[in-house]
């Protein structure tokens, strides 16, 4: 697939990272050559330097015959500029346009054909609030991923004493929960991933993903750690958008406060906020957090847009007694740096935001992408169409499926019904199939296995 990446920031370059990966024609356009250099040496792609929408530039990248152009330059307008310039002169089939202010994100009528021809918004912002809430509203998780709208969820736990599981091999599970079905999809052991057997003993500080019914989740987390009590007190540090999102998604059930420095931005939280306090003044600031009682905080999120002021922030919150950390890291040579630490989650933006568009970026029909561990593996939705004749997978067992090396089938949805992926089980016309992935090179594999055959009609 030709694909045009407008912007080379540290999202632009992240995403071209990954779909360089995947045999994809990239060409990422930018004003820097610095910034396009850097990518130059590390990937095997094409630059452009220049404004990513003036008509030359676009041309020059490729515009004509790009099968997709994604606009993710921290430019709002310059991104609806380009998606539009693409579409009116070059007529580019498929515009991604990444939008940081909710004042466009929550117009829909603006991108049509007769408007502003976008076909897909991404808002990164919405995108990152998203998925710190899951993490608030699950206790104890690392990652948490939604699939076939939120029937069934990926989690990823750190396994501690304390957990019945630890020390045991996989297949105790069933034994220990006759009544919830549920799969390891994958362990991660010391930053190296262990394909999860039934054999397959758990050990104090592995990463594990498994995959329920959202219903289930918390008695198969009770298997691997100990349960943590539900949150009830929020501190966040930063009110800018992100801040502002998170807290508005909050209040409603959870004790929140924001610190923010700037005084003129606390008076407009205060306005938007309907329960939230608002406090002016400095996260870093120990007489502060003192006084906002640090040491009965849940949870304390530092998400700033300054890495370094949100790592000083978190480390001093966790010392003063703030039970749990999470910290958004923009530059993600920090993240696993600080991770596992006295910082208990770092929050990767260019991370939250990948999978979304990957999804759009997937051949066959796929409708969920999650990147996991920091870019590391991949989780997948993908529905499976055709019949025994024109199909790779419908109408045979799960064992006999030919997936591509460190591949598992996690499980299967089928009229909103949730089956847990055994090897017996028979995978039908209309299925969500939720699949893990340790290997990314074997990405364009999956793909062709989920592409009905030209004789299907």
């Amino acid at each position: 697939m030709k694909i045009i990446i407008l912007g080379a920031n540290k999202v632009g370059a992240a995403l071209a990272e990954n779909l360089a990966k995947e045999a994809n024609d990239i060409t990422v356009v930018d004003p820097s050559a610095t910034r396009l250099r850097d990518l130059k040496d590390r990937l095997d792609i094409a630059t452009v330097e220049g404004q990513v929408s003036y008509p030359n530039i676009l041309e020059s990248a490729g515009a004509r015959d790009a099968d997709m152009l994604i606009a993710i330059t921290d430019s709002d307008e310059t991104n609806l500029v380009a998606c539009q310039v693409a579409y009116s002169l070059f007529r580019t089939p498929k515009k991604i346009c990444r939008l940081r202010s909710n004042s466009y994100v929550a117009e829909k009528k603006l991108f049509c054909p007769e408007a502003i021809p976008i076909d897909v918004v991404i808002s990164p912002e919405q995108e990152v609030s998203h998925y710190i809430k899951s993490l608030i509203d699950l206790p104890g998780s690392l990652q948490v991923l939604d699939f076939a709208n939120g029937l069934v969820q990926l989690v990823g736990v750190k396994a501690t004493r304390g957990g019945p599981l630890i020390d045991q091999e996989i297949s105790q599970l069933r034994e220990h929960m006759p009544n919830v079905d549920t799969r390891v999809a994958a362990i991660f052991r010391s930053n190296r991933a262990i394909k999860p057997e039934g054999t397959t003993i758990i050990e104090q500080g592995d990463e594990v993903f498994f995959i329920a019914a959202k219903e289930d989740i918390r008695d198969v987390m009770s298997e691997l750690r100990k349960v943590d009590k539900p949150y009830k007190k929020i501190m966040i540090a930063g009110g800018g958008n992100i801040g502002e999102r998170l807290a508005a998604s909050l209040e409603k059930n959870y004790r929140t406060k924001i610190i923010e420095m700037n005084l003129e931005r606390c008076r407009e939280l205060t306005e938007r906020l309907k329960s939230t306090t608002v406090l002016h003044g400095d996260a870093s600031d120990q007489e502060m957090l003192i006084g906002e009682n640090i040491e009965d905080t849940d949870v304390f999120l530092a998400l700033t847009n300054n890495d370094d002021a949100n790592i000083m922030s978190s480390l001093l919150a966790k010392r003063m007694g703030a039970a749990r950390v999470m910290t958004l890291i923009a530059n993600p040579a920090y993240v696993d740096l600080i991770q596992s630490g006295e910082i208990d989650i770092a929050i990767s933006p260019q991370q939250a935001t990948i999978g979304s568009l990957l999804t759009h970026v997937r051949k066959g029909d796929v409708v969920n992408v999650h990147s996991l561990r920091r870019g590391a593996a991949e989780a997948m939705e993908a529905i499976a169409h055709g019949d025994k004749n024109t199909s790779k997978v419908v109408g045979k067992q799960i064992e006999d499926i030919d997936l591509p090396e460190g591949t598992t089938i996690g499980a299967i949805v089928r009229d909103d019904k949730v089956y847990i992926a055994h090897d017996d089980i028979v995978i039908e016309t209309d299925d969500h199939v939720i699949i893990f992935m340790v290997d990314k090179k074997r990405i364009p594999e999956l793909e062709r296995l989920f592409q009905v055959g030209l004789t299907f009609f």
